[in-house]
């Protein structure tokens, strides 16, 4: 048998409404200045990884970003998306490149540590920007994700003073005792850095 609730006093009532007639802004600044969804690249999408998947810091003060670690996926876009945002998976990268268009999604914040390289240490100074994809199937790698990819890592580059060269934008294969191979011998390094070294 279902109870029947009591309807809530004239009291209850009024200071419900006073209360949503407080303007946002005298919020308390924690709540005013809450950052969730907030992404760091004008273009990029906000699709958050599970905070599972990461760890929270304040990079680059409590960590130097000194390199961006270039990804590809083995996954389709939408699968990929799946992945950081299951808190069992344990892996996430700071953003996603879209294979048809290029469109840029931002999974964790660039102040946070990325679960991407298998290697603590170039996880804690580096952005990953994992790209849809398979190494062995070089028709993933479009103009528009070649393009809009490097216009993504030379704005990191640029941000955090990181030189635009093969040796500080380097490939997931490069990270030290990884067993990966992404993002392998299609992937354009030539052609990717020039369009990073390109001027807006």
């Amino acid at each position: 048998m279902d109870r029947v609730r009591p309807l809530p006093s004239r009291r209850r009532l009024l200071k419900g409404a006073a209360l949503a007639a407080v303007p946002y802004t005298l919020l308390p600044a924690g709540r005013a200045g809450a950052q969730t969804g907030v992404v760091d690249y004008p273009s990029a999408e906000w699709q958050a990884a599970s905070s599972e998947n990461r760890t929270p810091a304040l990079r680059p003060d409590e960590y130097a970003i000194d390199r961006v670690i270039i990804h590809v996926t083995q996954q389709a876009y939408a699968g990929t998306l799946s992945i950081f945002q299951n808190p069992r998976k344990r892996v996430s990268a700071h953003y996603l490149v879209r294979s048809a268009d290029g469109h840029v999604a931002q999974c964790v914040r660039e102040t946070d540590v990325a679960w991407h390289a298998g290697n603590w240490d170039y996880n804690t100074r580096s952005i990953g920007i994992e790209h849809e994809g398979w190494v062995d199937r070089p028709e993933y790698f479009t103009d528009a994700l070649y393009r809009e990819s490097a216009r993504l890592t030379a704005s990191i580059c640029e941000r955090y003073g990181i030189p635009k060269d093969r040796e500080h934008v380097i490939g997931h294969v490069e990270v030290p005792g990884t067993d990966h191979t992404d993002p392998g011998r299609h992937w354009d390094w030539a052609r990717y850095m020039r369009l990073v070294g390109q001027p807006e």
